[in-house]
């Protein structure tokens, strides 16, 4: 815990009215939360590139933001670092019974459902009293990304029995929403309309993920990085041969990037 005196320690300093750093002083909960989501995109970055001492400096960093933000609530008279803390270890070990408890749990899909319905139960008695608008869907943040949180909604949902039984029904439902976006692009239909249909074909792909047990997110970001690998190839082999990629045919461009995929093979 020695070290983590000190982070907080520094953190204060840092803070501190009359000799701490300009910028640090400068800032508030808001205009350090864009900085926050960049340090959570690299950490992810480093985890598959498996560079694990960039991920002990990108933890470190995020590691940085939470005090940051326990330091500025203490400030306001909120909650400080050791109440997150205590938080935690409390949530940790109610959603947790099997290990912390008396309950029996024989595998993972009982333990999701289970910590489903426990969360279900902390934001029933967190929600106002006789609140009318009050929603099972409650507390899924708006500013999550698509992917994330159209995951987030469809198990929100499915934890009260609201979802397909199976992942072939939810293939069926993707080639449906596959032919409407079709069609809609075919007839030539409003912008409005096209965007729409093209948003239920990523949900309901996100759902497909989620039956398969894939995370949709990785997985669109593992398409990119193969992608790009793929496209630098394209790019070293024309500048090999003394050409312009933009001067380079579509069927050039084609073969090279089936050659850069039978060397992922």
């Amino acid at each position: 815990m020695e070290g983590l005196q000190k982070l907080l320690y520094i953190m204060a300093a840092l803070r501190d009215p009359g000799q701490g750093c300009p910028w640090d002083r400068a800032q508030d909960f808001e205009s350090i939360a864009g900085f926050t989501l960049q340090e959570v995109h690299e950490l992810i970055d480093a985890i598959e590139r498996g560079d694990m001492e960039g991920l002990c400096d990108e933890l470190g960093d995020l590691l940085f933001h939470i005090a940051f933000y326990a330091h500025m609530a203490s400030e306001a008279g909120y909650f400080d670092f050791n109440r997150i803390v205590n938080q935690l270890n409390q949530k940790l070990e109610r959603r947790h019974p099997h290990v912390f408890g008396n309950v029996s749990i024989d595998n993972i899909q009982t333990q999701t459902r289970l910590w489903e319905t426990l969360k279900r139960e902390e934001r029933q008695g967190r929600a106002p009293e006789r609140n009318p608008d009050h929603s099972l869907l409650d507390g899924i943040g708006t500013a999550m990304p698509g992917i994330l949180r159209a995951e987030k909604l469809q198990e929100r949902a499915a934890s009260i029995g609201f979802d397909w039984p199976d992942p072939e029904p939810v293939f069926n439902k993707v080639e449906e929403e596959l032919n409407e976006l079709r069609r809609a692009v075919k007839n030539d239909e409003p912008g409005a309309e096209i965007m729409s249909e093209l948003g239920d074909l990523l949900f309901a792909c996100v759902n497909l993920a989620r039956h398969i047990h894939m995370d949709a997110e990785m997985a669109i970001r593992k398409a990119n990085r193969k992608f790009e690998t793929r496209f630098r190839y394209i790019e070293q082999q024309i500048a090999g041969s003394g050409k312009q990629i933009e001067k380079s045919s579509l069927e050039e461009l084609d073969r090279l990037w089936e050659e850069a995929k039978k060397r992922e093979v």
